[in-house]
């Protein structure tokens, strides 16, 4: 199948909102190993929130499509000399063929088109397996710790204490 990775419009706003939650929260996230569920109630985003981003100058939420539907995304900006990245998401019974690392490879490319040094992302502690694969995909810990300060309720209600820890992949 042919694909393309190109920047999301603010009209793609309503199919992101549905893949990003469908992947994080709820049952449906649950056929896919990027669940949140047992973490947090509520929904991961809006589609209000996913508009705001798009919009907001120096933000890029890359969508992955195939045959004219979003299968994937990922938002990333510049922050200094590196690129934050976030919201990697592929739809669940799609997770394991290779989505998220042409999400991961288009971020890259952005990254050095922007002269940054690194990539980095914050992943919340307890998510074990997700960390893992990104260290295989060359991130490292790097021992800094962030709170789960989120709080606007409309976005996921942690069910225990969670914090995030600092990822970082440095680029050529």
């Amino acid at each position: 199948m042919s694909f393309e990775i190109v920047p999301s419009i603010s009209k793609d706003a309503p199919e992101l909102d549905a893949l990003v939650n469908s992947a994080y929260r709820g049952d449906s996230s649950r056929q896919g190993w990027t669940t949140e569920a047992d973490l947090l109630d509520g929904t991961r985003t809006d589609a209000s929130a996913i508009t705001d981003t798009i919009n907001k100058p120096g933000y890029i939420i890359l969508k992955y499509v195939e045959e004219g539907r979003i299968l994937g995304c990922v938002e990333i900006h510049k922050e200094h000399r590196k690129l934050y990245l976030g919201m990697l998401t592929v739809l669940p019974h799609l997770q394991g063929k290779g989505i998220g690392k042409e999400l991961m490879k288009a971020a890259e490319v952005q990254a050095r088109s922007q002269q940054c040094k690194s990539i980095f992302m914050t992943v919340i502690s307890d998510r074990k397996e997700l960390i893992d694969w990104y260290m295989r995909h060359g991130y490292v810990n790097t021992g800094e710790r962030k709170p789960f300060a989120f709080n606007d309720p409309r976005f996921g209600q942690p069910k225990k204490q969670l914090e995030f820890i600092v990822l970082e992949k440095w680029i050529e």
